[in-house]
């Protein structure tokens, strides 16, 4: 009886790129995916870092600055250092000077809204960040399924023939594109978490001070008999013939 013929030996690769790049034209397709995920994370949780800076969203002294204009009634010398310092509290407190003249629940109304808008704003570049952190793993797992299916696929081909080590390098080959996307997913997932953290904080804080720079506002306007008025602001409207408009030519 001749003897059995053994299975071919086969060669395992050995340096990353070849176990990176292992699991043929689908398996490749899907790690350049991958890895093109990888960097747009990294440039992303760069961006943010660098963004997401206390002196680049609250400037320092601006608060304080604007709430001394404001208390000397400047609200005219107060917008133009929001200007010149062009940040998220800026924004907010610019909002917040607008509503003025429309008392103390106006310009809580207007900080409310300027507040909400720009935490969107930031809120929407970190996101991307956890779309990364769902999307690299189920594309890792989708590299190994497809790599599990060729694999079984070779098993039935050779009705059963294939011997262990076929099997487990087609198994492991499979599992390369998931073990990428958890490298991806796992640091884009803990750098999300950390941004929104500050971006969170930041808000807080901005929303803090943009009511301690705006809080002349209410003062003065709480107190019995006074009248605010303000340098560089609009005159306010007022009742009887003056405001009423002028006559059009011909007495109509």
């Amino acid at each position: 009886m001749p003897p059995a013929e053994s299975a071919p030996p086969t060669t395992t690769p050995d340096s990353f790129f070849e176990i990176v790049f292992s699991g043929g034209p689908i398996g490749v397709l899907i790690m350049l995916v991958l890895i093109g995920l990888s960097v747009l994370s990294v440039y992303l949780v760069s961006e943010q870092f660098l963004r997401l800076r206390k002196p680049l969203i609250l400037p320092e002294g601006l608060a304080d600055q604007v709430r001394q204009a404001i208390a000397a009634g400047r609200l005219g010398e107060a917008d133009e250092a929001c200007q010149a310092r062009p940040s998220v509290l800026a924004f907010v407190l610019m909002h917040g000077i607008s509503e003025a003249e429309g008392g103390w629940s106006a310009v809580e109304k207007a900080l409310e809204d300027a507040l909400a808008e720009q935490s969107a704003r930031l809120f929407r570049r970190i996101e991307y960040l956890s779309v990364l952190a769902n999307l690299a793993p189920m594309l890792g797992l989708l590299g190994t399924v497809v790599g599990m299916v060729l694999c079984f696929q070779q098993v039935a081909n050779t009705q059963g023939n294939a011997g262990a080590a076929q099997l487990a390098e087609g198994i492991y080959q499979a599992l390369v594109t998931t073990v990428a996307g958890l490298i991806i997913a796992i640091p884009s997932l803990g750098a999300f978490a950390i941004l929104r953290n500050r971006v969170d904080e930041l808000i807080a804080e901005g929303a803090y001070q943009a009511q301690h720079a705006l809080l002349p506002l209410k003062q003065r306007r709480s107190i019995p008999g006074t009248r605010q008025t303000f340098v560089g602001a609009p005159p306010p409207a007022t009742s009887g013939p003056a405001a009423q408009p002028p006559p059009l030519p011909g007495g109509r």
